[in-house]
């Protein structure tokens, strides 16, 4: 039986898990409690991933949308990582349960009250880029120069022009509407591959029996391309501890992982048809990470 008040640790475990509709009208006043917080704060804020889609599109939030996602970028509009510290600590005090992934090129964090979870990520410039999970790279002036809309009846900032960002984000087909599990698709799908400089994590493939596959491939979205072993398994080079999304592909059965925790160093497991990815580290401790978190 669930203990939770809808915005503790069990309620985001929850929504990472079944990733289930917001409630569009808390998920308004989320949106809304949220801009008075880091307005008050002095902090540049712009709708983002599926709340700016929503909002460009549809002037609307998506129906089956799991989240309210808002970005900011360090170092600009004179937003340091001490601010951040402050804004956090504020919707702490607002009631808010909070997750910070400390990621390469962001941090990251996932806030939880009365059952809406807010994603929050705070980008740092590359090159003059932002990295854009999972591992796009989209121009920094389209964040550091926003254009104002209006939303809710709320006068919210977007980057610029926003029909950039939406076509970069999720492709040429950004106008047609997607439920959860096609557009992911479809931002994986227009990713490159390339070689990332780091350590491999191993990861495990196993087929709806729990066999190994040998000869699947294992595709980092905006990484590499490997094959599993006779055994079922293939090294997966990571740039570091972060979020990756992957691909696991054999005959008649490809499956995207869009937010799986990765670290070099581990192994982790996949398993056909059960929607977990488990690690082992090296002292043989098990545990589940990704959009799953339950126990193995």
């Amino acid at each position: 039986m669930s203990t939770s008040n809808g915005s503790d640790e069990e309620a985001l475990l929850f929504t990472f898990k079944y990733n289930p509709p917001m409630d569009l009208v808390a998920g308004e006043k989320a949106l809304k409690e949220a801009k008075k917080i880091l307005d008050k704060l002095g902090i540049v804020f712009l709708l983002a991933s599926g709340t700016c889609l929503g909002a460009i599109r549809d002037n609307a939030f998506i129906p089956w949308d799991d989240d309210i996602d808002l970005v900011a970028v360090i170092g600009t509009n004179g937003l340091t990582s001490e601010g951040v510290d402050a804004a956090i600590a504020t919707f702490k005090e607002n009631g808010y349960f909070v997750y910070e992934n400390k990621g390469i090129k962001s941090r990251s964090f996932s806030m939880m009250k009365d059952h809406v979870r807010t994603g929050w990520d705070c980008y740092y410039i590359v090159d003059e880029n932002v990295w854009v999970y999972p591992r796009t790279q989209i121009p920094a002036k389209l964040f550091t120069n926003p254009k104002e809309i209006e939303f809710v009846n709320e006068k919210f900032l977007v980057p610029n022009p926003p029909e950039e960002y939406l076509q970069r984000k999720y492709g040429e087909e950004w106008r047609t509407p997607k439920r959860a599990g096609e557009y992911e698709k479809d931002v994986v799908s227009q990713m490159p591959s390339a070689m990332l400089g780091g350590q491999p994590a191993r990861l495990k493939v196993l087929d709806d029996e729990g066999n190994p596959v040998a000869g699947a491939e294992v595709v980092l979205a905006g990484g590499g391309i490997s094959q599993t072993d006779e055994s079922g398994y293939a090294d997966v080079v990571l740039a570091g501890a972060d979020w990756y999304a992957l691909v696991i592909r054999y005959p008649e059965h490809e499956k995207v992982l869009y937010t799986e925790e990765l670290e070099p160093g581990k192994t982790y497991v996949y398993r056909a048809g059960f929607e977990a990815t488990v690690t082992r580290d090296v002292t043989g401790q098990t545990g589940t990470l990704g959009n799953v978190l339950t126990q193995e």
